[in-house]
């Protein structure tokens, strides 16, 4: 064990590899080289230059996002007639990147505190020991009292009274006046990397366009308002449908802009996603379609505090912004070009393979490919007055003679035919001469001695 760690040790330190190129004329090889190396040349013109913009860096905006709806609605519930701005149905009415567009709801008026019986269902009882007093159903209104009603056979709580019954949400929905309801939306964006500000505002949209303009993506894909309608249906939904139990959309303002070419081609484009609310889905977010959310009005009668309840169906509009801007740079073009030219070394490794491993040749390549070398060796030929390259050569013949079937001694014979003993100078180093047929290992068996004048020519027959 010590000798093979030593061995491996000096091999580590006092040996050299040097690469070595060897002109192989194989069609086959030839062939399946170039097939690799036009691939290779495809890939990095195609997918690296041309699809991915490898010469290219690039950056993401910081952006801002201002909405601003307009429109107005009219009900008329049980001949209560009633006007809907923008102050009633938008929440909230900052103008965020994110709000919601009422489109139905389910109004409970004059809501005062008090105790009053529970709606059917929610707390059920026949007796007073069926409502512990102090305690809370999950979905109920209020807190126990402990007492049951018998006319209605609930229990009753401490709660904003009336309660509310949602069980009937109204249909067709109270506000389908929405659909022509108007949004304006206000986008900015920044690429800090690059140093370029654009507002979705471009070059052409001024305050007299912005007027009379609606959005359309063939004729006006750049008018920033949208007709409420028109964003519902180009997200794939129906309207009376999503209006009467709410849902999602998301309005996605596209900034994808090659900084190249004239900035003024850095133009956003403008794409709507149903994100949940349409019944046709069949998944299990199903149990619970549509989106609302409850809110309330507070307000004194007298000395006596009373609140309006509103549960609210609506829209909610999620307004993303999505950005990427890129730019021509040497770092990344440079590094793209040398790894695409790494990468051309797959052919020389899948041919190598070829070479070595599956042609019937492949002993003779690997001859021709590997060679090794010590200072004796060199010595040795030296000595002869032989080229180290010949010498080598020699020697490799002769070891892939010994690893053929030995049997064959039609290899041994052919390589006798190429040494004629009387071309060998005498050698009185009896080392040497051991050495010497050590490598041309046919002649072993000959009777050298130091008498005979050896005189090697390696271009002899």
């Amino acid at each position: 064990m010590k000798s093979q760690i030593s061995s491996a040790l000096s091999d580590f330190f006092f040996e050299y590899e040097t690469p070595r190129q060897v002109l192989v004329r194989n069609r086959r090889v030839g062939v399946v080289c170039r097939l690799i190396q036009l691939g290779v040349l495809a890939y990095i013109i195609g997918w690296v230059f041309i699809y991915e913009k490898g010469y290219q860096s690039s950056d993401t905006a910081v952006s801002s996002v201002f909405s601003k709806m307009k429109g107005v609605g009219y009900t008329n519930v049980n001949g209560a007639e009633r006007v809907w701005d923008v102050a009633d149905y938008v929440f909230p009415p900052q103008g965020d990147s994110s709000f919601v567009v009422m489109t139905n709801y389910i109004i409970t008026e004059g809501q005062k505190m008090g105790t009053c019986p529970e709606l059917q269902g929610k707390a059920n009882c026949t007796k007073d020991a069926d409502c512990e007093g102090g305690s809370f159903k999950r979905t109920g209104h209020g807190q126990l009292t402990g007492v049951c009603v018998p006319a209605n056979k609930t229990c009753e709580v401490l709660a904003w009274c009336p309660v509310e019954n949602d069980h009937n949400i109204p249909d067709p929905p109270l506000l389908m006046s929405a659909e022509n309801y108007t949004l304006f939306i206000k986008n900015s964006v920044t690429f800090p990397l690059f140093q370029v500000t654009r507002s979705n505002l471009v070059e052409g949209i001024d305050s007299s366009y912005i007027r009379k303009c609606l959005h359309d993506p063939e004729k006006a894909p750049l008018c920033p308002i949208f007709k409420l309608g028109d964003i519902v249906k180009l997200s794939g939904f129906n309207f009376e449908t999503i209006a009467k139990e709410g849902g999602a959309i998301g309005i996605v303002v596209d900034w994808t802009c090659n900084l190249d070419v004239d900035i003024k081609h850095c133009k956003p484009k403008y794409n709507f996603h149903g994100l949940y609310g349409n019944p046709g889905e069949t998944d299990k977010a199903r149990a619970s379609v549509g989106y609302n959310f409850r809110y309330a009005k507070h307000y004194l009668d007298g000395s006596v505090q009373k609140r309006t309840l509103l549960k609210v169906f609506g829209i909610r509009i999620d307004i993303i912004v999505q950005s990427l801007a890129r730019k021509f740079d040497i770092i990344p073009t440079l590094t793209a070009i040398g790894s695409g030219v790494g990468i051309f070394g797959v052919a020389t490794v899948v041919c190598d393979l070829v070479l070595l491993y599956l042609l019937p040749k492949r002993e003779f390549y690997k001859n021709m490919k590997f060679k090794y070398t010590d200072t004796q060796a060199q010595h040795d030929s030296e000595s002869l007055g032989l080229d180290t390259s010949v010498y080598y050569t020699l020697e490799a013949n002769a070891r892939q003679a010994q690893d053929t079937d030995r049997s064959n001694v039609s290899v041994y014979r052919s390589l006798d035919s190429r040494v004629d003993v009387s071309y060998f100078k005498c050698i009185h180093d009896h080392v040497m001469m051991r050495r010497i047929l050590l490598v041309f290992s046919p002649l072993r068996g000959l009777n050298v001695s130091c008498s005979v004048d050896f005189d090697f020519d390696p271009t002899g027959p």
